[in-house]
């Protein structure tokens, strides 16, 4: 079911959930947060939700792990939405292909997934793909490493997503076909952090998805 009167929801990931919350664009920041809220808010004045923003830029699903009781636990939220891998992701790109593996952000995410449902038995999840705003498919040059890679994270939500019963959203997927018509440079300065229209995309997918419940 979509979000709640009065009902509270958490959004915790790295810095594109950060976008300054915690500095000069407390307590929100300056993107897909904060626009959803004020989305929400335009869109439904007699709902009066409460939105919480634990973003830290730079982090990674096992720092989510290592805070979750503190930022999100001890909130005891109706809804968390989790926003979370492209660090991960880089912080592995120096492993070779036969090397790599993704025991280690499946793990950490799987006890996420399974510390809410113990601690949290009725608060609702959403799930937000990492993604990256590129189409470089150019031979061996780092962005497309990035994305050849991006895919088997985005799997992980996805399974783990319907193992939960969470609801999805497939930001990857919607920035590549946003990318059919329109430059790179429109959403982002660099492929990882979205200018105010890519955060725009965000906020907007993000808002359907918890309307459609």
């Amino acid at each position: 079911m979509p979000i709640r009167r009065r009902q509270t929801i958490l959004f915790i990931g790295d810095s594109i959930t950060d976008c300054g919350r915690r500095l000069e664009s407390a307590p929100l920041g300056n993107g897909y947060v904060k626009l959803f809220a004020d989305m929400h808010l335009v869109r439904n004045p007699g709902k009066e939700i409460t939105v919480i923003n634990k973003g830290i830029s730079g982090d990674t699903v096992a720092g989510l792990n290592n805070r979750w009781h503190d930022d999100v636990i001890r909130n005891r939220p109706d809804w968390v939405s989790i926003k979370i891998g492209i660090n991960d992701l880089h912080r592995n790109f120096d492993e070779s292909a036969e090397s790599f593996s993704m025991d280690p952000f499946l793990k950490s995410y799987t006890e996420i997934m399974e510390r809410t449902r113990s601690a949290l038995p009725s608060c609702k999840m959403l799930l937000i793909d990492p993604f990256f705003i590129s189409t470089d498919r150019s031979p061996e040059s780092f962005r497309s490493l990035i994305l050849k890679r991006l895919p088997a994270y985005c799997r992980v939500v996805k399974d783990l997503s319907r193992e939960y019963g969470t609801l999805h959203v497939k930001t990857h997927a919607m920035f590549q076909r946003l990318l059919k018509v329109h430059e790179p440079d429109v959403f982002c300065p660099e492929p990882v952090h979205p200018n105010l229209t890519g955060h725009f995309a965000i906020a907007e997918a993000v808002y359907a998805t918890l309307q459609r419940g």
